[in-house]
């Protein structure tokens, strides 16, 4: 037996074969959490296993455009290698690829053997470490919105909401999907054993909303990493398109990413939920009151992460029940911060802020931080938001925009220490290349505004 062919990889294999399968899926996030892969032959599963597939680092500076960003480590140091490293652990079939299964992939820096400090799956394992030392353990339920496209040739963009009609909020079968997207996809979810639970039409037309059970952090950003990835490879399958982009259209409203978040002490002869208390203010522990207002100290510049695109600040303002103020509430859809009415074994916090476009491991990781400091910190949170909120004289506003919320979390040097400097860095240099290459764009906007008129 070869020293790359161990037992494990072998009856990975065995069991791999005996069901048909014939090419492992490699699969990592890049800064924007959209999925980086290589398809691998199971014969040479091993060899991958051994000794890694090289990627050029430059993958985690590459735009959706295809421009390379001159982050520093890739273009000025004559772009080299990162190494990823197949998680077999996280093996899954593809239910909708005959013959392929899926795994992730470890992502380490080919010259030293370290985790890549631009990997966003190891950038959250290292905020669970020291979350890990607070005694804490961090449990995740996401919440994710999309739109399915459908083709409208001789349209501006090409593409149009499937089905059109709205009114149909939380609404299931076929008045609200006559194509009966959501029911396919979500079998097929279940079957590449995401943990979904369930699914509605949402408040727009083509508007969809699919929940996700809460689990360790680590694994529920695993989880919705992959289902977003899973998503859109099923739209692509049927000749359509499903995005996560804050809000693809000027007329209907935003898609959200919703983080329930929770944490169970470290005690294993005793774990409980560290946010529960009867006594406490509100049911809520201490820990729980201090990690809200950590949150909301950090807001932000959480934005960066949970808001990450140019777009995304399109999502927000008055009446849209997306975050506008940094603010909490008691079960209030209206505030940044909801704590839901359940207490015991479901006390939790539902941080609002994020929208479907954000990294996964980013926005949790950027969350858990936040709470983190603000558990340090021992702060309490202001007095929760009564009534309907977006009222700017009780809360201050959040970033209006994708550079402010960049220069808030440059200038948050303590969230930047638990996330990483390095990491802040790079992702600081990618994101505002963003913003440059978007202001020289011409827009149809401005053309239709100004061309005829100027």
């Amino acid at each position: 037996m070869s020293a790359q062919d161990t037992p494990d990889i072998r009856r990975h294999m065995e069991r791999l074969s005996a069901e048909g399968i014939d090419v492992v899926r490699v699969v990592f996030p890049d800064l924007i959490g959209t999925d980086r892969a290589r398809d691998v032959l199971l014969d040479h599963l091993p060899s991958a296993c051994a000794h890694g597939l090289a990627f050029c680092k430059a993958v985690y500076h590459t735009s959706p455009q295809g421009d390379v960003v001159p982050v520093a480590g890739g273009l000025d140091a004559g772009l080299p290698d990162v190494t990823v490293h197949p998680d077999l652990d996280t093996l899954v079939t593809l239910p909708w690829e005959p013959g392929v299964a899926w795994c992730l992939g470890n992502v380490t820096d080919a010259g030293t053997g370290r985790a890549a400090a631009e990997s966003p799956r190891d950038l959250l394992r290292g905020v669970l470490a020291r979350c890990t030392e607070q005694g804490l353990r961090p449990v995740v339920g996401p919440e994710l919105e999309y739109f399915l496209l459908e083709p409208a040739p001789g349209t501006a963009t090409g593409w149009r909401r499937s089905p059109e009609a709205t009114g149909t909020v939380y609404t299931a079968g076929l008045r609200a999907d006559p194509g009966n997207h959501l029911l396919r996809t979500l079998r097929q979810l279940r079957d590449a054993d995401l943990g979904v639970v369930t699914g509605n039409h949402e408040f727009d037309g083509g508007q969809y909303e699919i929940n996700l059970t809460h689990s360790a952090a680590l694994d529920a950003a695993d989880r919705a990493f992959r289902f977003k990835a899973a998503v859109k490879e099923l739209a692509r399958k049927e000749g359509n398109v499903a995005t996560f982009m804050a809000k693809p259209f000027g007329d209907s409203g935003g898609s959200g990413f919703h983080l329930h978040l929770s944490c169970e002490t470290t005690d294993a002869a005793e774990s409980r939920n560290a946010f529960d208390d009867p006594a406490g203010a509100y049911g809520l522990s201490a820990t729980a009151r201090h990690a809200v207002a950590g949150i909301l100290a950090h807001a932000p510049a959480l934005a960066a992460l949970a808001n990450p695109t140019v777009n995304s600040y399109k999502r927000f303002g008055p009446d849209t029940l997306a975050p506008w103020l940094i603010d909490w509430g008691l079960d209030n859809r209206s505030a940044m911060v909801r704590i839901p009415p359940e207490r015991g074994s479901g006390a939790r916090l539902e941080l609002r802020l994020g929208d479907a476009g954000a990294n996964p491991y980013l926005l949790i990781a950027g969350t858990l931080a936040a709470a983190l400091l603000g558990v340090r910190a021992g702060e309490e949170p202001p007095a929760p938001l009564e009534g309907y909120g977006y009222d700017t004289a009780r809360a201050a506003l959040l970033p209006k925009d994708l550079p402010a919320a960049l220069d808030a979390l440059e200038a948050d040097t303590a969230l930047s220490e638990v996330l990483g400097k390095e990491f802040t860095a790079s992702f600081l240099v990618y994101k505002r290349n963003e913003v440059e290459r978007f202001e020289r764009h011409i827009t149809d906007w401005e053309f239709t505004e100004y061309a005829q008129h100027l």
